[in-house]
């Protein structure tokens, strides 16, 4: 065989490695390109539907406050009216006076409920300063109440944070309503591929069916429980009389969590 057979035949063979080669790279770019536009697409449909639930969550908050809300304030209104004008020795004065106690419990509390339908969107600051000032809202001369960070902390999707800082509100509202704990901890996690946050509680505990099902006409724990799955993510709770409570949320990261990695 001469030279020149022998040149032309590894021209040949070196050519065609080349060449798969180029289509190997090119298939690569093409498969990490979908997967990015399928990132994106994922994404703002998230988004989409996030923001629609938002827009829902306010109108609902408009109408609560502009019909049920104001109706209660104008009935509490009266009979806080009716209440003073009783002489102080009327055998009725105090059993309407602990009516009228527990219809403000209802409308403080309906105020905190509607701050959370219409608190859907959080600030773009780091979440443990979102809950940090909520602690200062909520418990000035309360039990003591702690915030551990660990990673290095991160600005989130704002949409997807104001679903997480909306479940660990509920969480923290739970444990101050119900607990009668002394001590309150929210831990936040910043690992890799995901965010996962605790609230921790010494308190009474929940009963194991409040746990699994609910108690009827409330929907906390439900509602937790939905907004996890509308950002990829879940909630867990242990507890038991007497043992206090624990709530995990955890969220994966990646475009769901935009900044998050």
């Amino acid at each position: 065989m001469t030279d020149d057979v022998l040149e032309l035949e590894n021209g040949i063979v070196g050519g065609a490695v080349c060449a798969h080669d180029v289509v190997a790279r090119a298939t690569v770019r093409f498969q990490s390109w979908f997967h990015r536009a399928d990132l994106e697409q994922s994404n703002r449909e998230n988004n989409l539907r996030l923001e629609e639930r938002n827009k829902e969550r306010a109108r609902i908050a408009r109408e609560l406050h502009d019909t049920l809300f104001q109706g209660f304030l104008g009935a509490s209104m009266q009979l806080y009216n009716a209440v003073e004008q009783m002489p102080s020795d009327s055998p009725s004065k105090p059993s309407l006076s602990r009516v009228l106690s527990l219809i403000q419990r209802v409308l403080d509390e309906g105020r905190l409920a509607l701050q959370g339908l219409r608190s859907y969107s959080v600030a773009p600051e780091t979440l443990e300063q979102a809950l940090a000032d909520l602690r200062n809202e909520l418990t000035p001369g309360g039990p003591l109440f702690r915030i551990f960070v660990t990673g290095k902390s991160r600005v989130l999707n704002p949409d997807v944070q104001g679903q997480i800082y909306l479940m660990a509100r509920e969480a923290l509202l739970n444990a101050l309503r119900h607990s009668r704990a002394n001590s309150i901890e929210v831990e936040i996690e910043y690992l890799h591929g995901r965010l996962r946050l605790i609230v921790r509680d010494n308190g009474c505990g929940i009963d194991p069916e409040v746990v699994r099902s609910g108690r009827d006409g409330h929907w906390g724990l439900l509602g937790m429980r939905e907004r996890a799955l509308s950002i990829g993510g879940r909630v867990r709770i242990w507890s038991k009389p007497g043992c206090g409570t624990e709530v995990e949320i955890c969220v994966p990261g990646g475009a769901n969590l935009e900044n998050f990695g």
